[in-house]
């Protein structure tokens, strides 16, 4: 489908804007990458060749040492194995990520499960941003944290455009007493205390229950609390729009309310839409964060920024790297796409470009 003139000026602009336009592309690579995690960041091994057989675990079924001959039945420890086909020389070897880590494996750093420092030699390799307090690699973690934290976000953004969105575009279509009973339904629901309903929902919430559903819980808790905000700017724009003469044309013409709204009301809108996203991502990433360094968020031992930062405050003196990560990689996360936002509210400026049919 080809863009309209308008839209390709808005990207031509976004994309003069360097800084925008490179920490877009730095996060969508980020990004990109984390998909692949599994390939570069994990403690399964890509590829092994023993004895005449090809195995790829990574997306595979757990494999047994006893399949390699080992004396164990539990899955396999690679990085072993890779030692121990080194040290055969039999022609046989195992192929592993670039982080040969995983988020949730605990590795003894002098025979305990402590902090261990940041370290890039030995063998198997070290752990370049240190261990935690149990032995999790702390650059596994992030990486994973990212991963969650980021796709948590755009679902986050994606859930709560689509209600803010819906309620804000009938309220300032339909006018009237449609507007009014929502506005006053949505003061009511944006004063309801959010903090204590997390803390009561999911003290409630069965133990039973998978990370994958508590997650979505979580997910859902945060959309039905922050939808408020994007409702009143589309009413708003609605407003405004609705009584420009195209608006009324349409009318004239014998379009629907829907044709009129989908049509003509929200691609002139679309710079409020486009302007907030990058903001509300930021806004998601640190509000689980902050949940998860209150322990109300993501559940363990899920990989996250704000465990590691509780982490980190709690052996602020003798694990000083596990906070130091932790910070930096958050901050660096929240300023590219600040910066992303930066360059999409110029380049969408509605003072500067119009859609007016």
């Amino acid at each position: 489908m080809a863009l309209n003139p308008l839209t390709l000026r808005k990207l031509r602009r976004f994309r003069s804007l360097r800084r925008g336009y490179w920490s877009f592309l730095l996060l969508l690579g980020l990004i990109v990458l984390s998909l692949l995690g599994e390939l570069l960041v994990n403690n399964r091994a890509l590829v092994v060749r023993s004895n005449g057989h090809w195995y790829f675990p990574t997306y595979g079924a757990n494999l047994p040492g006893a399949t390699f001959g080992f004396n164990y039945t539990y899955e396999t420890d690679y990085r072993t194995l890779q030692a121990r086909f080194r040290a055969e020389a039999k022609g046989d070897w195992v192929l592993m990520p670039w982080v040969p880590y995983g988020p949730n494996e605990n590795t003894s750093y002098e025979g305990v499960f402590k902090p261990a420092p940041p370290s890039w030699l030995g063998a198997p390799p070290g752990h370049w941003l240190g261990t935690d307090t149990t032995g999790r690699d702390v650059f596994a973690r992030l990486f994973y944290g990212f991963r969650i934290a980021i796709f948590f976000s755009l679902s986050f953004m994606v859930l709560t455009y689509l209600v803010g969105i819906t309620i804000g575009c009938l309220m300032g279509y339909y006018g009237g007493a449609v507007d009014l009973i929502g506005q006053r339904l949505i003061e009511v629901w944006s004063n309801i205390p959010f903090l204590y309903m997390i803390i009561i929902l999911f003290s409630v919430v069965p133990s039973t229950f998978g990370v994958g559903t508590r997650i979505g819980l979580l997910l859902a808790i945060l959309v039905l609390f922050s939808w408020t905000s994007m409702t009143y700017y589309m009413r708003t724009a609605t407003y405004r729009e609705k009584s420009r003469d195209y608006a009324a044309a349409a009318v004239v013409l014998g379009a629907g309310p829907g044709r009129i709204i989908f049509h003509h009301i929200l691609p002139n809108t679309i710079s409020t839409i486009v302007t907030f996203m990058p903001f509300t991502v930021a806004s998601a990433v640190t509000s689980i964060t902050a949940l998860d360094f209150l322990g109300f968020g993501l559940p363990p031992p899920t990989p996250s920024m704000g465990e590691l930062l509780k982490q980190g405050t709690q052996t602020l003196t003798t694990a000083p790297w596990i906070v130091t990560s932790a910070f930096a990689a958050l901050v660096f996360i929240l300023v590219l796409v600040t910066f992303i936002g930066e360059a999409v509210r110029e380049a969408f400026d509605p003072k500067k470009f119009t859609t007016y049919q």
